[in-house]
This record gives C-alpha cells, sequence and structure tokens, in this order.
C-alpha cells in the first residue's frame, strides 16, 4: 500500500470532491483493474509513465521539434514553456490545495504497480497535467505536430490509471489544467501566424479567362484526398463552366492529351493542372512544349511549387487565370544520358533521398512531418547502400544527391521549398557517407537536417568534410559508377526514371541545368492584364 498522507490531506477529497465523483472514480478504478492481464500492455503503459516522469519524455520530443525548425521550433518552445507552467500549477499548488489519497494499491494488480509509489496528494494528475500542456501547446503553433503528440500525451495520461497511481477525476483535472495553461498561454502569446512564401519573378500579361474558356485543365482526382476539403473538379468546374477540363486516369498521356486538345477545331490558349507537384511537373514538361501558359490549381498534400507560385489553394490559380496575371519563373532540365530533358519544377536526386520521400510521405498523412522523417529514415537507412558518384569532377562515396530548382529555405537534406522564382541558380545538396559511423550520420541528417547534422559532425573523431554538403551552380553533372548491371533510378518531382547507359559496365550520367524564365504560370496578387 502506497505512505498514506497527514490525516488532513486525506480528508480533504471527502470535503472537497462531490459524492457523485467519488463514486465515479471507484466505478473507473474496477473496471480498470478488473480488466483482463495483458502483461505486455501493463509493461508499456509502465514503462510509458516512467518515461514522462519529471517531463523527460516531453522534453525530449520538444528537442526532436526544436532542431526540425520552421513552426516546429516554435512548436517545441510553447509546449515547453506550457508545461514549466501547467506542472508547477499542479504540483506546487493544486496537490496542496485539494491533494487527497491515491487510490490503494491493494486493490490494483501487481504486475501493474510502479517500481516506486508516489507519495505526494493525489488531485490533480501531474503528468497529464504536463501532457495536455505539451499537447495543447504543441497543437496551437503546429497542428500536424499537435495531431502526431496528442495520442501519446493520452496514453500516459490513461497509464495514470493503469497503474493505480490516480484517480480518474484526478486525470481529467491534470488534463484539464494543462490544456487551459496552454490555451492561456496562447492568448497572451498568441500563436506566430503562418506566412506563405511571396512569389518574386517578373510579372507578364497572360491570357484573361473570366469564365475559364479557352482553357483545357487537367485534373488528377487521386491527389491529396482530403475529405474536409471541396471536390476539386467540382469547384473548377463551377467557377469555370467554360473550360474543357479532363480528369484524369490511370496510363493516361498527358502530351497525347494536349496534342488532341490542340488539334481540336478550338485549341486551348491555356493549360491548366489540378493535382500535387508531380502532376504540375509533368504538365510543366508539356506546356512549355505546347508553349502554353500554366494556370496550377494546387491539389496535392505539399503544393511546394504552386505555394512559391502565389497560389496557395484552387480558389487563387482560379482568380489569377480570370484576370490573367502572371509570371515567368525559372525551371531546371535534367538530362539522363543522352535522352530528351525532364523539366524539373523542385528537385532531381540520386540514392536514397527518393526512396526516403517516398516511404515519409506514405507516413506523414498519419503521421506529423519529424515523426515520419524519423522512421522513414531508419527504415531507409537500414537497408540503403552507399553510390560512388563523380559531381562536376569530383568523386565522393554518398548516400544521396538533391539537386533543387532556385535556392530553398529548407535546412534539410530534402530541399523542397524555394526561396524564389527566378534567381537563375540551382540548389545542390550532397548527403556523404564519412567518418565513423556513417549510418548513423546520415540518420540525422536526413531525420533532422542540417543543423543537427552539423552539431553531430563537432564531436571528436569527425570527418573532415560536413555530412550535408551544400553549394548553388548553374549546371551540375553528375555520373554514377554502377556496382552491378542494375538501372540506376534518379528522382524528379515525385516521378523516378532510370539510366541503363549505353552500356552495363558504363557510368549513369545526369546533367542538371537551370533555365532561366523558362516556364509562364499564372499568380495570383498582380494587376490585372488583358
Amino acid at each position: 500500500m502506497s505512505r498514506p498522507l497527514h490525516p488532513l490531506a486525506s480528508l480533504r477529497r471527502f470535503r472537497v470532491m462531490p459524492r457523485w465523483v467519488r463514486r465515479m472514480d471507484a466505478r473507473v478504478s474496477r473496471a480498470i483493474n478488473g480488466h483482463r492481464h495483458l502483461p505486455e500492455l501493463d509493461r508499456g503503459l509502465a514503462r510509458l509513465s516512467r518515461s514522462a516522469h519529471r517531463s523527460r519524455l516531453w522534453f525530449v520530443i520538444a528537442l526532436v521539434l526544436y532542431v526540425s525548425g520552421g513552426a516546429r521550433r516554435r512548436a517545441a518552445v510553447r509546449g515547453g514553456a506550457s508545461i514549466v507552467v501547467g506542472s508547477a500549477l499542479a504540483n506546487l499548488v493544486g496537490k496542496r490545495i485539494f491533494g487527497g489519497d491515491r487510490p490503494l494499491l491493494k486493490d490494483v494488480p501487481l504486475p501493474r504497480r510502479l517500481k516506486k509509489t508516489p507519495t505526494s496528494g493525489s488531485f490533480p494528475s501531474g503528468h497529464s497535467a504536463s501532457a495536455a500542456a505539451f499537447a495543447t501547446g504543441v497543437a496551437l503553433e503546429s497542428r500536424r505536430s499537435g495531431a502526431a503528440v496528442a495520442p501519446l500525451a493520452a496514453a500516459v495520461a490513461y497509464s495514470r490509471l493503469h497503474v493505480g497511481a490516480h484517480w480518474f477525476s484526478d486525470v481529467i483535472g491534470g488534463a484539464s489544467l494543462g490544456a487551459a495553461v496552454a490555451v492561456i498561454g496562447q492568448m497572451l502569446v498568441p500563436a506566430h501566424p503562418r506566412e506563405e512564401p511571396q512569389p518574386s519573378a517578373p510579372s507578364v500579361p497572360l491570357p484573361a479567362l473570366p469564365d475559364g474558356t479557352g482553357a483545357f485543365i487537367l485534373v488528377n482526382p487521386s491527389s491529396g484526398i482530403d475529405p474536409l476539403r471541396p471536390d476539386p473538379l467540382e469547384v473548377i468546374g463551377e467557377a469555370l463552366p467554360g473550360a474543357v477540363i479532363h480528369a484524369l486516369e490511370e496510363g493516361d498521356d498527358l502530351a497525347a492529351l494536349v496534342r488532341k486538345a490542340l488539334s481540336s477545331p478550338a485549341p486551348p490558349r491555356v493549360l491548366g493542372v489540378c493535382g500535387g507537384d508531380g502532376s504540375v511537373s509533368a504538365a510543366a514538361e508539356v506546356a512549355r512544349h505546347a508553349g502554353l501558359p500554366l494556370a496550377v490549381f494546387p491539389g496535392g498534400t505539399f503544393n511546394h511549387f504552386a505555394r512559391t507560385a502565389g497560389v496557395p489553394d484552387v480558389q487563387s490559380g482560379i482568380d489569377a487565370l480570370r484576370v490573367g496575371s502572371g509570371r515567368r519563373v525559372d525551371v531546371a532540365e535534367l538530362v539522363l544520358d543522352d535522352d530528351p530533358p525532364f523539366t524539373v519544377l523542385n528537385v532531381a536526386s540520386v540514392g536514397i533521398y527518393p526512396a526516403f520521400v517516398a516511404e515519409r510521405e506514405t507516413m506523414q498523412s498519419r503521421l506529423d512531418k519529424p515523426v515520419a522523417a524519423v522512421i522513414a529514415a531508419f527504415r531507409v537507412l537500414a537497408r540503403a547502400e552507399t553510390i560512388d558518384v563523380t559531381i562536376d569532377g569530383r568523386r565522393a562515396r554518398v548516400w544521396s544527391v538533391a539537386v533543387a530548382a532556385g535556392e530553398n529555405s529548407s535546412a534539410s537534406m530534402v530541399p523542397l521549398q524555394r526561396r524564389s522564382l527566378d534567381d537563375a541558380t540551382l540548389d545542390v545538396r550532397v548527403l556523404h557517407a564519412i567518418g565513423r559511423m556513417p549510418r548513423v550520420r546520415g540518420l540525422v541528417a536526413l531525420a533532422f537536417g542540417q543543423r543537427a547534422s552539423a552539431l553531430l559532425d563537432t564531436v571528436p573523431l569527425r570527418a573532415k568534410l560536413a555530412t550535408i554538403e551544400s553549394f548553388t551552380a548553374e549546371r551540375v553533372a553528375i555520373a554514377v559508377h554502377r556496382r552491378g548491371d542494375g538501372d540506376v533510378e534518379f528522382g524528379h518531382d515525385g516521378e523516378v526514371s532510370t539510366s541503363a547507359g549505353p552500356h552495363a559496365d558504363d557510368d549513369a550520367r545526369a546533367v542538371v541545368s537551370i533555365v532561366p524564365r523558362g516556364l509562364s504560370v499564372y499568380s495570383s496578387g498582380l494587376p490585372a492584364t488583358s
């Protein structure tokens, strides 16, 4: 049994808590203690409860969020501050005012009990207060991060019931206190608003199509499916009744569809696309060859290019098309061996980067980006092999090479968010396999980016070269030295192309070049032109 409190402290629960609350607590405790004994679950919840002692679990997660940068860094700071205030109020104020005895250990199954029994007052639960304060504080700055942390916070709160450390009312009271602290903190220090990238490129007059007449719009229905978002087919169809809209199906050839439309009696003046970054990049390739301006209606999960182009949502794309506001933006071209070039709007890459992005994005709809990145990095690096490359005449052993169109604001190995659309440069990131424990270095670099990787590079016995090397150029030549007779895969804007080389033992070669002002794209926020 737990060590009893002072008699007066024990009586507080009976004086303060209504009888119906005490009865509810007793019923919940009997239900939990009488539940079927599952050893793995009991041990897991006991370990989880111990890991959250003194908020150790939450501060570790806060550190991961902080080194990830951006909104997650602000989420870490707000979550940590909420913990400090919420924990102090629960443990230093709440327990002194209310307190009360904890549940009797004789009623708790032996495998569920903690090794060290808490002896402080019962109400409110400090663990629950800290968990709710952190989860709420994080969610106020980053909804995705908050959604990832919330289930863990709920599990910690329940664990206090499962191990017999608290009554149900203690957990509810602690969680309510923690959440209230975070919300009040947000009222006193408002959350930082998310700022969309501002488009920067020369403005050009493009055809203004008030009702969409003259536009041929391709819609990818499978991109970024979100039940909370209106169907883009319906939105675009109602706003632009004069446009010809084609819903893409598996196996459709975009170039063939556009050629067919151009050979019709009323050929289109504008090519539009609704989808994710991969769909937009494929349409940009076709638009450039057809000499048509591109109208983008973001319908994917991330929409990196569309956001940088000043089209954060479908309505912005509709508005830009109606008034004819546009920009001339830079693109990149990827040439594999002697094949025709591919248009690249975001990034081209070789090595584990394409596999990492694919793995991360399959989980990112369910998990927050930092969590998905860590898991994806573990999975990819566990089975990955290094590649030997020559980059502009310089040999290196690497995990991956990524080349982005335009300098990127991202500090990660994943350069997907362009700073501008007209800087006429490539942003090159090389993930080296160097030094001691190259897989560990690669894991940290992939999951947490340049800041965390640079911190690891400062430890003793470090390699002479940074794990993530970054530089800018106008043209980059990459040769991948084969170790077998298999094809080499190059990723570009969510698509994968292979290079077999002229002969099986030849290097796979790729050249990425920047094409200044290579694409006309509709962009919102500009004066109307005709």
